[in-house]
Formats: structure tokens, C-alpha cells, sequence
């Protein structure tokens, strides 16, 4: 099970180039459950993503999901894209040490450029319900169906 929270992001860390990252391009080929296709800089993954629910009280929201992911050949990868609905997420991946948990920086490219998204995974629900975030973390958008990938790709709305 994933647990995680997705926050806007205020303002961009300095020095991002001191953080490993990676260069994404994901399509989506169902929304219901989400059914992906990425590539991760030379690497080709097919995503099963199903979110049973969103836990939390309102204030306090967590994306809970069950993944599952198999890896693909780059010709597997092309022929699927051509399949694929709605835009192609790109984004450039940062993964920032924070504390005892790992962000996930997402810096979007093409139809999203200059849209910027962090996620944290969490261990538990309640690690997750007792996370601080990082004073350049934005709005908690968790419970926000509209900040989920497979909704901008398929729906256009940021």
C-alpha cells in the first residue's frame, strides 16, 4: 500500500542540482484504475495504480493506492504510448532528503511547464498524519483529485 501527501510548491529549493533526479514521460491508458505507461530516463515501466480511497478528516488528507509495476521493453513502451489517452506527463524528478522521509520534487515540462509538485511517502497512515513539512512546501492538495497525474493527463486541468 502507498501512503502518501502531494503539497503545491511555493517556491523551488536552491541547488537542486546536488539531488539525484530522473527525466519522466508518462501516458496514461485508463484512468479507472490508472494504468501507465513511464519512461525514467532509459528505463520503461508499465504502472498499475488503483486508489481504493482517500483517508484523512478533511484537514489532513492521505492518497492511499495499491501499485503494482512490470518492467518494458523500449519498443513495448512506443507501441503502447501510441494508445495512450489525453497528454503526456513530463516532468524532471527530484528526490530531496527531508528529515526521516524522502520528497519528491516535480518540476513539469510541456503542457504543465512551470508547474511545480512534491510528494512524501510515508510508512504509515500516521506518520503521514503527523508529517511537518519544509516551509516551501504550498497547499496540502491530497485529498485533490485534480493534482493527481492521471487526471492532468486526461482531464487538461492544473
Amino acid at each position: 500500500m502507498e501512503i502518501e501527501k502531494k503539497y503545491l510548491v511555493d517556491q523551488v529549493p536552491d541547488n537542486l542540482e546536488q539531488y539525484d533526479k530522473w527525466d519522466l514521460e508518462q501516458c496514461y491508458l485508463c484512468e479507472h484504475p490508472a494504468i501507465r505507461i513511464r519512461r525514467k530516463n532509459n528505463e520503461y515501466i508499465l504502472t498499475y495504480k488503483n486508489r481504493p480511497k482517500d483517508s484523512g478528516d478533511g484537514d489532513n488528507p492521505l492518497c492511499l493506492a495499491q501499485e503494482m509495476e512490470a518492467s518494458l521493453t523500449k519498443e513495448a513502451y512506443e507501441h503502447l504510448k501510441g494508445k495512450a489517452d489525453g497528454v503526456c506527463i513530463t516532468k524532471t524528478r527530484y528526490r530531496i532528503p527531508f528529515r526521516k522521509h524522502m520528497i519528491e520534487l516535480d518540476l513539469f515540462h510541456g503542457d504543465y511547464d512551470g508547474f511545480y509538485l512534491a510528494e512524501v511517502e510515508f510508512s504509515s497512515i500516521e506518520d503521514g498524519r503527523n508529517f511537518i513539512p519544509p516551509n516551501w512546501f504550498g497547499k496540502d492538495v491530497s485529498g485533490d483529485i485534480r493534482y493527481s497525474n492521471s487526471y492532468m493527463a486526461l482531464h487538461g486541468d492544473k
